[in-house]
């Protein structure tokens, strides 16, 4: 008896086994097909997952670049992926086949942590109807709130003012200043969504910027990728809300400040700010179930706003500020131009940028030098395409590694340096290459990308226009190396903030 169990128990085994061997193989793209993407061979079940090193996801790419070319594949678990380097395979993927890349890859992880399939925001939304009604609404009410205009400047530049304020506040003793940038540019987006600015040690601001941090860190790394390339596993009772426990937070947290805003909205006056204009949308599509105007719609876009919106700008602050302690010769020279344009007292505007090209050119250094979202967002293919002659099938999942275009040694003079000189031509004037691309490029290119042009010109010019900025005496020199998750950011840093 104890040997035909025994018996039983194998071959149920060994049936298991073969069963997810040829689910495995079901899931794989044909390698062997003609034109499919060269790539590393893989492991069953794993695929190449774990020889992704998802902490260095730039330079683990650089390595298979070199081995198989600007086009290859990898196979993550049950999901075949092709990356894409350089800027001829970026280009002719998101703008050329344009329509057949702006799809995402599905993110069951949201569907676990209690989303509606068409509550995806703007971001991670599948291309498609619901998609395209965010972004139209999105970019509608940000210009009618505006972006643009003289109206959302006058935001920027009086929390600009504060900003300074609370680096004067430091007594020009070392400090990071990473928080603060974080709270001036989370204002600009609780005034686009909430039509108010919070004070910087608000306990309810506080907590918001720290579950958005928080957010951003669980949504990188190889466990989340396990999660959506197998979601099975996230039948696993209490599993999804452990390991996103910021992100479910940070949304409980967006649904309070909603619920508040319902109390003191009143329908019959124009809308505050973002959120009345979406509730008004809301009931506007009340019993058509194709709306993508929902609750939870709302939670998804105004999440995005922060998480897209406020972290990757104050980031690149943070880089702006580094790079400038760094090299106190760029700084001096981006001070001497905004006395001559600007001047000492007048706060900066944006119609100043035109006359100020190295100011311009070093804004874009630091975007390009920092390359903080090195993989952009993941895109999907909605029909087969051939890009560089490979052919892309129907629903693989496409890494376009900006990094590689932003560092792209056939484009850039200096491409591993800060070098400003990369967006000056001969005479000194402010030119872009066509290989700067850190909003992406194609339908998906980042929506608030006018904003955050915005953000970073107005806060540096008018920090630089305040303060010179250096290492704090008898501190080791920073590193320029950023840590990489799913942004890359600054290694923590002090500086000094000495008032002009």
């Amino acid at each position: 008896m104890g040997l035909l169990t025994g018996d039983v128990l194998v071959s149920l085994a060994l049936a298991v086994v073969i069963f997810l061997l040829l689910v495995d193989l079901m899931h794989r793209r044909p390698r062997w097909a003609a034109r499919y993407p060269p790539g590393p061979m893989s492991m069953p079940g794993l695929g190449n997952l774990l020889q992704v090193d998802f902490q260095d996801i730039p330079c683990c790419f650089s390595q298979l670049r070199r081995r198989f070319g600007d086009v290859f594949s990898l196979q993550l678990a049950w999901t075949p992926v092709v990356v894409l380097n350089g800027l001829e395979a970026v280009r002719e993927a998101l703008v050329k086949h344009n329509e057949d890349t702006a799809d995402r890859p599905p993110s069951p992880v949201y569907e676990y942590m209690g989303y509606r399939p068409h509550a995806e925001g703007v971001i991670l939304a599948r291309y498609g109807p619901a998609w395209r009604e965010q972004r139209r609404f999105s970019l509608s009410t940000l210009r009618f709130f505006g972006l643009g205009k003289k109206s959302l400047e006058l935001w920027v530049t009086e929390e600009a003012a504060c900003l300074c304020a609370a680096f004067a506040d430091q007594a020009a003793r070392p400090f990071s200043p990473n928080a603060l940038l974080n709270k001036a540019v989370g204002n600009v987006i609780a005034s686009l969504t909430y039509g108010r600015r919070f004070e910087y040690d608000d306990r309810t601001f506080l907590r918001l910027m720290e579950l958005a941090m928080e957010s951003l860190k669980e949504d990188s790394g190889l466990l989340r990728e396990v999660l959506n390339s197998v979601p099975v596993l996230l039948r696993i009772p209490g599993l999804p809300g452990k390991v996103f426990s910021a992100q479910k937070g940070f949304m409980a947290l967006l649904d309070e400040l909603v619920t508040e805003h319902r109390m003191t909205r009143d329908p019959a006056q124009p809308p505050r700010d973002l959120t009345d204009a979406f509730l008004a949308e809301v009931e506007k599509a009340k019993g058509n179930p194709d709306s993508s105007f929902n609750d939870e719609n709302l939670r998804m876009v105004v999440s995005d706003l922060f998480s897209a919106g406020m972290v990757t700008t104050s980031t690149t602050l943070a880089w702006a500020l580094l790079l400038m302690i760094l090299h106190p010769d760029v700084q001096r020279r981006v001070q001497q131009e905004i006395d001559e344009v600007i001047g000492k007292v007048r706060q900066p505007e944006i119609g100043d940028q035109a006359h100020m090209p190295f100011t311009t050119a070093v804004i874009h250094e630091v975007q390009r030098f920092a390359d903080i979202i090195p993989l952009g967002v993941p895109h999907m293919t909605s029909r087969d395409i051939k890009v560089q002659g490979f052919l892309i099938p129907k629903g693989t999942t496409l890494f376009t590694n900006l990094s590689s275009v932003l560092k792209d040694e056939a484009v850039w003079e200096k491409p591993f340096r800060f070098h400003p000189e990369h967006f000056l031509d001969a005479q000194g004037r402010f030119v872009k290459p066509e290989a700067f691309m850190p909003f992406s490029a194609g339908r998906r290119t980042c929506l608030g990308e006018p904003l955050a042009r915005m953000e970073l010109f107005l806060f540096f010019t008018s920090l630089l226009q305040r303060f010179s900025f250096s290492v704090p005496p008898g501190h080791p020199r920073p590193s320029d190396h950023g840590v990489c998750n799913f942004l890359v950011t600054p290694s923590p840093y002090q500086l000094c903030a000495v008032p002009r």
